[in-house]
């Protein structure tokens, strides 16, 4: 079985949403895992925008990197620059991606405007999951 490990900051939004999406568009061939160089608990937002494109990530929690799996898995793909600047190092057989994404729980403005950034997010990494040779 594949490994795979979503990477952010606070493991409470970018990552978890990766990883539902992964759980979901990848199938049992990989086994998905998310965390964070902190733990910031499961951001609501993340929740509800999950939700809404019918992927439920409610039961996951905020965890800190676990270099066991870290250096055990295929792919480790870093969702912001933190991350990839803290990610302890990995073996050379571990390929490493990084995506810049924008950290959605920073968004100002209205909750609409906060939402809005939240989908925008959401609807990235779905792309990137879809569209990415190394998860193939």
């Amino acid at each position: 079985m594949k490994r795979v490990y979503f990477l952010c900051t606070g493991n409470s939004c970018r990552s978890q949403m990766a990883e539902g999406f992964a759980r979901t568009l990848l199938g049992s061939e990989w086994e998905v895992q998310s965390a964070g160089v902190e733990t910031h608990g499961l951001n609501p937002m993340a929740v509800q925008v999950m939700s809404e494109v019918g992927i439920d990530i409610s039961n996951q929690y905020s965890k800190l990197i676990d270099t066991d799996y870290l250096n055990s898995c295929d792919v480790v793909v870093t969702l912001c620059g933190d991350a990839r600047d803290k990610c302890p190092m990995t073996p050379p057989q571990v390929k490493r991606v990084h995506w810049p994404l924008a950290d959605p729980a920073q968004a100002t403005g209205s909750e609409a405007d906060k939402l809005r950034a939240f989908r925008d997010v959401r609807d990235d990494i779905q792309q990137r999951i879809q569209n990415s040779e190394l998860l193939k």
